[in-house]
């Protein structure tokens, strides 16, 4: 888990900074050092001019260009005379490709890496059809919200839906009055989410909590001497109703018994076709003595040509920004609670999980590139995005903010980016204990 994190950081960041660093040199500009992770220093090397090397903090970063103020607080350049191969001796519009250079190399390569995700891998999914075959199986949030086991989606904000992905793409819970049409007991009735639902909808497992489709099961073996045994379950049949209650996932089976610790309950059997009633005791730790198989779903696939793949996969990159522009207006707003949803270090290293699965490594990796790439164009003095607003106001104004007020900025925007940076880990230590 954290490997994986240390791993994809430094990718995604070395990446981020070698688009400053190559733009600087193809403007002349002299670049100092090149590291990965933060001092101190582990190994390095000299080459041309340049540093390169490793830190021992592997959470970052960062390149040194000449003549330029930035979280490095390197200000002895100031009161000197401007040397031609210095960031601050160079055109606008140099300065600005160059502060832009990691944000754009980012982007590219969070479009390569989903458009190649999309291109080998495809999509497989459980289409529309299979998901309301049984109806959706309405687990702890999805009841909460007004959701029923057995319902059946019809639309999503009055469109039409395809896959079992539609019903968890984050823009539902971001957008307002999201409503979901439903087909319950030949009724059709809407049901619309709270404007604040992605306040619960912030993690693993409060998306395994909310919607899945119900998957019909069989007794894969009946424990001898067990309550089953006893009630002549065999092996291969199939519980289809109880007390009256029709049956069909586990889940709704396990919740009834877990209702009914230390009690009798009348259940349906199938066999070969025949349904049998028998009535079968409860233990006091809700089991009945059976294990279970799943039945399958029925998976679609569905590939992708390499042009079709650009063009999905650059879509997909692209909605990761879009999503952060949509959750920072609600978090303004006020229905994004931040201490749930903003993610540190730990957090980070919690999405990868414990197991190392490549092709969800590169998932990751393309989705925190496309995440650090707009996180960076934020207007914030000491990010990127505030390198280049003081630039374009140059452009625009003809005038150049002076030496002293880039100081004083950076500096204050440094004391922003700690103190959210603070603010992220120690929500994620509380986040581990509550």
């Amino acid at each position: 888990m954290t490997a994986q994190m240390i791993l994809a950081l430094s990718i995604i960041v070395g990446i981020h900074e070698f688009g400053h660093l190559i733009t600087a040199k193809i403007f002349g500009m002299k670049v100092e050092k090149y590291f990965i992770g933060f001092p101190p220093k582990i190994w390095s090397i000299n080459y041309k001019g340049t540093e390169y090397g490793l830190g021992s903090i592997p959470l970052g970063g960062f390149v040194k260009i000449s003549g330029i103020i930035d979280e490095s607080m390197d200000t002895e350049h100031i009161n000197k005379p401007p040397e031609p191969w210095e960031f601050r001796s160079k055109p606008p519009w140099q300065r600005l490709i160059v502060m832009l250079g990691g944000i754009l190399f980012n982007v590219i390569t969070g479009l390569i890496i989903f458009t190649i995700i999309t291109f080998y891998n495809g999509d497989v999914y459980l289409s529309k059809d299979e998901i309301n075959k049984n109806g959706i199986l309405a687990l702890e949030l999805g009841e909460e919200v007004g959701f029923i086991t057995g319902d059946k989606i019809l639309k999503i904000n009055g469109e039409n839906w395809e896959r079992d992905t539609d019903l968890f793409n984050p823009n539902l819970f971001l957008d307002y009055n999201t409503t979901f049409s439903i087909l319950r007991s030949s009724n059709e009735i809407d049901i619309k989410l709270p404007n604040n639902f992605i306040n619960k909808m912030n993690s693993k497992e409060a998306l395994s909590s909310f919607l899945k489709a119900r998957t019909p099961f069989y007794i894969d073996s009946v424990f001898i001497d067990g309550n089953a045994y006893k009630a002549g379950i065999l092996s291969g049949d199939e519980i289809i109703k109880i007390d009256n209650k029709n049956i069909i996932d586990f889940y709704e089976l396990k919740s009834i018994l877990d209702r009914n610790t230390s009690s009798i309950i009348q259940a349906t059997i199938r066999r070969s076709d025949k349904n049998f009633e028998k009535v079968i005791e409860v233990s006091k730790d809700g089991k009945i003595g059976i294990m279970i198989k799943s039945k399958p779903l029925s998976y679609s696939t569905k590939k992708y040509n390499f042009g079709e793949s650009i063009v999905l996969g650059s879509k997909r990159a692209f909605s990761i920004v879009f999503i952060n522009i949509k959750a920072f207006g609600k978090m303004f707003s006020g229905d994004i609670d931040p201490s749930k949803n903003l993610s540190g270090p730990i957090g980070i290293a919690q999405i990868f999980g414990s197991s190392w699965d490549w092709s969800n490594f590169w998932r990751l990796v393309g989705l925190l590139s496309m995440v650090l790439a707009f996180m960076n164009l934020l207007p914030i003095p000491a990010l990127d995005g505030g390198h280049a607003t003081f630039i374009l106001y140059e452009i625009i104004s003809g005038r150049k903010p002076t030496e002293k007020f880039l100081e004083y900025s950076t500096r204050f925007g440094v004391i922003i980016l700690l103190g959210l940076m603070s603010y992220v880990i120690f929500n994620d230590i509380y986040k581990l204990f509550v």
